[in-house]
């Protein structure tokens, strides 16, 4: 920020800078051309009575015409520091020594023949040295009259030498000024501006370190300015923010023992209650119909309870940190065909044609095989419940660093911004639905948690009447970073549709 409000500062400052001089110079040099302009024509007009005067003397009438013009252009050399003349005799023009004749304009030349009095105009000063570049000055042009009425033009050439070195000297002075000033402001800006930027990257590093779990960090408070109040502001928005988070630190351990107390208190109990659901469920033939009914339904509910419990037992272990991998080299096919296999009675129960596909050979990884086993088991279960009666395929790949697993059916599918949420614990995308296999509404949960434990990740696709598609992608080795994955989340039909 610094450097962008400096630049910007010079930037400006140039261009202002060069505007003002640039107004400056003009100023000055119209001040300075007018001024010479009127001092050359009071000088021109005194000049002029002069020799008007010696053309008229006794002298002057005695000698010749030719003779008393190169007395007077000679008389106008002793001021040659001042103004040039150039005499146009009668038979040939007469120059003040160190210019050239080319001198006078043209344009000059024509009025002062055709017309009577003293005139003005601007000229380029040509010197007779070769070496000299021509000079910007006046000319002023009237006509001396001689005894017996005749014209002898006479010009009057002021060179503005010395003005021209003093608009070049004033030019280096304005910009001499001009850098030092805008130095100067860069500096200044440079200076103001790092007043305001410390005190502003001291709260963003406070801000970072607060964000990073440094919660005890606060900032310096110094004197009573606006940036004491932003520092005083950051430190009690810290102090809140620490108490907030303590306040759910301490809510969530005690939610988390809870569930786990909770969970563990009631398996004694829950295992007494399907001992004797199972002792009733085994003698339902015995029963009348009602009786028999109501056997089953309970049954099949306390195992469901079991199921659930067992889930919430594996969720609290991991909000507690306490879940650890039993990594194994283990062939991640192998486990694919046998959770395929384990499911195949109630894919068939269902309708459902459940295959399997192995795209690569060298499918083997360090997993922890029962968790993996898990993720396939919720994954498959959860594909054959969704397929309506469709099928379910599952295939599995590797690279040189991961190994990937894809779950697809093609039943009622879920909307793309479900595709994240599925994950969720106790989420369903219809609340309505019954379910047919059955579950806890924790089992994608899990299967995240697991698929984290391993460094690996679980992404889900689908779209509405199109079915879904899951993928677990595993790192071959443990601590190894997953950079893509050799299955596509987005199953390969969807895509040449598309295209």
């Amino acid at each position: 920020m610094p450097l962008r409000v400096l630049v910007t500062t010079l930037s400006l400052s140039m261009v202002l800078m060069t505007l003002a001089g640039m107004l400056l110079m003009r100023q000055a040099t119209t001040g300075v051309v007018e001024t010479k302009r009127q001092a050359a024509l009071n000088e021109a007009v005194g000049v002029y009575a002069f020799m008007q005067e010696q053309l008229r003397t006794p002298e002057s009438r005695g000698a010749a015409i030719h003779e008393s013009l190169s007395r007077l252009a000679d008389l106008a050399d002793a001021q040659a520091a001042q103004y040039r003349v150039v005499i146009q005799g009668p038979a040939s023009s007469l120059t003040s020594t160190g210019i050239r004749a080319e001198s006078v304009p043209a344009e000059l030349r024509e009025r002062v023949e055709r017309d009577e009095g003293m005139f003005i105009t601007p000229t380029q000063v040509v010197f007779s040295d070769g070496d000299a570049a021509p000079e910007p000055g006046w000319a002023i042009g009237s006509a001396l009259i001689g005894e017996t009425g005749e014209r002898y033009p006479v010009f009057y050439i002021f060179p503005m030498t010395t003005e021209l070195q003093t608009l070049r000297a004033l030019r280096g002075a304005v910009i001499a000024a001009g850098v030092a000033l805008v130095l100067a402001l860069g500096l200044i800006a440079y200076s103001v501006t790092a007043q305001v930027v410390r005190p502003v990257r001291r709260a963003s590093t406070t801000a970072l370190q607060l964000a990073s779990g440094q919660l005890g960090e606060r900032m310096a408070v110094k004197g009573t300015d606006d940036l004491a109040s932003l520092a005083t502001s950051m430190n009690r928005m810290a102090a809140e923010l620490q108490q907030r988070i303590r306040e759910l630190e301490t809510l969530s351990t005690l939610q988390q023992r809870f569930v786990s107390d909770v969970s563990h208190e009631l398996r004694t109990p829950m295992t007494t209650i399907k001992m004797a659901a199972d002792v009733l469920h085994d003698a339902r033939d015995h029963f009348d119909p009602v009786t028999a009914r109501s056997a089953e339904l309970m049954s099949v509910e306390i195992d469901r309870f079991d199921l659930m419990l067992a889930d919430l037992l594996e969720i609290s272990r991991f909000d507690a940190g306490a879940a650890v991998l039993a990594l194994d080299e283990t062939d991640v096919a192998a486990l694919v065909a046998a959770e395929v296999a384990d499911n195949a009675s109630v894919a068939e129960a269902l309708g459902v044609e459940l295959r399997c596909e192995r795209l690569t050979e060298d499918t083997t990884a360090e997993v922890d095989g029962r968790r993996v086993r898990r993720i396939l088991r919720n994954l498959i279960t959860n594909a054959i419940e969704h397929s309506e009666g469709r099928p379910v395929l599952v295939r599995i790949a590797a690279d040189e660093t991961a190994v990937a697993v894809t779950v697809r059916d093609y039943g009622v599918g879920l909307k793309a911004e479900d595709a994240a949420r599925v994950f969720d614990r106790f989420w369903r995308a219809d609340p309505s639905r019954t379910r047919i296999v059955g579950g806890t509404g924790l089992g994608l949960a899990i299967a995240m948690e697991d698929a984290r434990l391993h460094h690996g990740c679980l992404t889900a696709w689908g779209r509405p009447g199109l079915g879904a598609q899951f993928r677990l992608t595993l790192p071959k080795e443990r601590g190894q970073e997953l950079t893509s994955s050799p299955l596509p989340v987005i199953p390969v039909d969807e895509v040449e549709d598309l295209a």
